[in-house]
């Protein structure tokens, strides 16, 4: 049985990664492609509940706590979720996840001094791929919009389980979103991952959401299932 494939939704808050993940789950459906939805952070998780304390401020404003330690929170997060993820490509099934690796490299290097992100990356990329082994994703989509514009959208979200406040301390911190895009941006140029503009800058406006899953799934379509066709 071949492997699965794991399909991944990035994008810095507000970008829309639930909503074209959704999507793009309806078109498998609809296609008869076997898959598994995933969402991270998991905040049911034991990690995922300490995350939720993380973005509720209790262990402080964002510049004091240490990104290694919010990183080893997302990392294992994951880790709690990889039997699930594995069960799921070695039975031949896709998984379609928002959010993933990228998010914590984008996140936490983020909020690093920049001649340190280089270090904290490579450490962080070890610690998920290597120490803990996490499955390399087959295609990375990410949703690019401006901070700004994220940072709008955000505020424009209904109710989410793991906080009463309208954004956590990250979304509400547009500084650390812009230099969140800044580190997408460069992690973009890997050959594994597709950048959709979802920001019309000629009209000042986010594109349709059916739009931008028209130009995932045609991404999807020529960068996974054509392959898997060929095997």
């Amino acid at each position: 049985m071949a492997r699965g494939k794991l399909i991944v939704i990035e994008g810095i808050d507000g970008a829309g990664k639930r909503t074209q993940a959704d999507l793009l789950a309806r078109a498998f459906q609809e296609r008869g492609v076997p898959f598994v939805r995933f969402s991270f952070p998991r905040y049911e998780s034991s990690f995922g509940r300490v995350i939720a304390r993380f973005l509720n401020g209790e262990f402080g404003p964002l510049p004091a706590v240490d990104a290694h330690f919010s990183a080893l929170l997302y990392a294992g997060d994951r880790f709690e979720a990889k039997p699930e993820l594995e069960g799921a490509l070695n039975s031949g099934q896709a998984v379609v996840t928002d959010r993933y690796i990228a998010s914590n490299l984008a996140h936490q290097a983020a909020r690093v001094a920049a001649e340190r992100r280089p270090e904290f990356i490579l450490w962080l990329r070890e610690l998920e791929y290597g120490i803990y082994g996490l499955p390399a994703e087959d295609l990375i989509v990410y949703l690019r919009v401006p901070a700004k514009e994220g940072h709008r959208l955000v505020g424009l979200k209904s109710a989410r389980g793991y906080t009463e406040k309208r954004r956590d301390l990250q979304e509400s911190d547009l500084l650390h979103l812009q230099e969140a895009a800044l580190v997408y941006d460069e992690l973009a140029q890997q050959p594994n991952w597709v950048t959709i503009e979802c920001f019309d800058a000629k009209s000042g406006k986010h594109r349709p959401p059916e739009e931008i899953h028209q130009d995932l799934l045609e991404a999807v379509d020529s960068r996974i299932l054509s392959r898997v066709a060929q095997t």
